[in-house]
């Protein structure tokens, strides 16, 4: 079994997503990321605007994410995260998703695997960890709970 600590709370506020449907693997999806915040013991602060996810939905329903977002801690570095991750749920709970709907998390598989760059001073342990959060969309945002992997 693997041990985890918290990490932090993600909670990112995303646009519409820009879709190019019926491609030779499936639909994908551009998710810009506006803004939003991150909360946790060792680190907080703001999500940056201008990352984006990158999805793709591939012919099974599930949702490849490719994830490339930067973060500022409130004092003041900056830093990057790439993400690659899984979501998945059952074809209504996708319309309902799709829909606007809230979603009980509950309800379908939203996982991502998180690698980190910070530079070097009191955040450069990111670059030597590796983390996974366990998401939830909501019809706004997208919510992680992130732990770290001891």
């Amino acid at each position: 079994m693997l041990d985890s600590r918290p990490l932090f709370r993600l909670a990112a506020d995303v646009g519409e997503p820009q879709v190019v449907p019926g491609g030779p693997y499936g639909d994908r999806r551009y998710i810009p990321v506006l803004g939003g915040t991150f909360t946790g013991d060792r680190l907080s602060g703001d999500m940056l605007p201008g990352g984006a996810d990158c999805q793709l939905i591939r012919p099974d329903g599930v949702a490849e994410l490719d994830v490339r977002t930067s973060f500022r801690t409130d004092d003041g570095v900056t830093f990057f995260m790439k993400g690659l991750g899984l979501r998945q749920a059952a074809p209504d709970v996708a319309a309902r998703m799709a829909a606007g709907e809230a979603v009980d998390r509950s309800e379908y598989y939203f996982r991502e695997a998180m690698q980190f760059e910070a530079p070097t001073g009191n955040y450069e342990w990111l670059n030597g960890i590796i983390a996974v959060g366990l998401g939830e969309r909501t019809p706004s945002q997208v919510l992680i709970e992130v732990f770290e992997i001891l």
